[in-house]
Formats: structure tokens, sequence, C-alpha cells
């Protein structure tokens, strides 16, 4: 289903907001533009959950992982992005922002959704390097395969490392460990 919706420059946030509470889904404002996103199905959810009990023991003290959290463009009160996951400082727990500050952020993990087109994966890779986060973890379950990004510099990141499923991802400083990606979950054809 599509819908036309006209939004007024500087109410994005606020038509998000009304998306996310009229449907249920998901809304991020990527770059200037609504990006909407279905509840994640079955799949999708069993790779966040086996990614978190391998990050568990890999965490630095005084960090956690948090889903259904959101990151903030610096100097760009619009827009914000949603990964599926993110490590971020213990703080967080009693922070009353709803939008962290993307120096915080240890580590973002983003499941590909079948849905998911390469310009939209593409424009939101550059968002979070244009914002700075440290680390993204891309995983797309449609054909078994997994990108680190790191080191974001003038809005790009310069470490890119892609793997398949069944060869780890290696993390650097501070979560040094490997996780494992053979049992991850694939999406059906």
């Amino acid at each position: 289903m599509t819908a036309a919706i006209t939004v007024r420059p500087g109410r994005l946030r606020e038509a998000a907001e009304q998306i996310e509470e009229s449907t249920g889904l998901r809304v991020q404002i990527i770059g200037g533009t609504l990006v909407m996103s279905p509840t994640p199905r079955g799949k999708h959810a069993g790779v966040i959950r086996l990614l978190r009990r391998q990050l568990d023991p890999l965490l630095p003290s005084g960090t956690d992982m948090y889903e259904v959290s959101s990151i903030a463009m610096p100097e760009d009160h619009e827009d914000y992005a949603t990964p599926d996951l993110i490590v971020l400082p213990t703080d967080w727990d009693r922070d009353d922002s709803w939008l962290a500050d993307p120096r915080d952020v240890v580590l973002a993990v983003e499941v590909i959704s079948g849905s998911e087109r390469a310009r939209g994966i593409a424009d939101k890779t550059r968002w979070y390097a244009i914002a700075g986060v440290a680390l993204l973890l891309a995983i797309d379950p449609r054909n078994s395969t997994w990108t680190l990004y790191s080191h974001p510099r003038d809005g790009v990141y310069q470490g890119v490392l892609h793997g398949t499923y069944g060869e780890a991802v290696p993390l650097p400083a501070p979560l040094t460990g490997k996780l494992d990606t053979a049992d991850l979950p694939r999406y059906g054809s």
C-alpha cells in the first residue's frame, strides 16, 4: 500500500510520529526523507537474537545492547535512524531523550529487510557515516552476506569489510572478538 503524504518543511518528525502511531510502521528520517519499515518478521528477529547472544560477552564494561533506540543526526533536528540493535553506554537506561548521540554509539546493527532496495541501503549507510557512527554492521539475510563499516570520515566509511555467512565478523576494539555467522537465518525465496 502506498500513501501520499504532504509534509511542511520542519514538520518531518511530527509526521513520522503520526505515521508510527497510526500504522505501527517503524519510521526513520534519513537525509530528509521519511523511510518506513514494516515490523520485522521472525527470521529478521532471529538474526538479532543470535547476534545479541554473541555480542553480550564482548561488550566493554559500562555498555549494553538496545533495540528500538534511535540515533540523532548532529546539527539536524529532523533526521534520525533507528538501527535494529545498538550498543550504547548503560547511562542510556537513565536518559530521558529518545535520540542517542552518534558519538556514544559503539556499534549499530542493521538487518536488511527483504524489500529494501540497494539505493535505500546505500543512503542509510551514508547516513551513519555522516553522523559519525564508529561501527556499522549490515547483515543481509537475502543473500547471506554481511558488511562491517568502520572509520567514518567526511561522510564515508574508510574501512569496509565484506563477508558471507559462515565467515566470522572480526570486531575491532572495544568489542574485540568475532561473530559467528554460520547459523544466522536466511530469508526464503
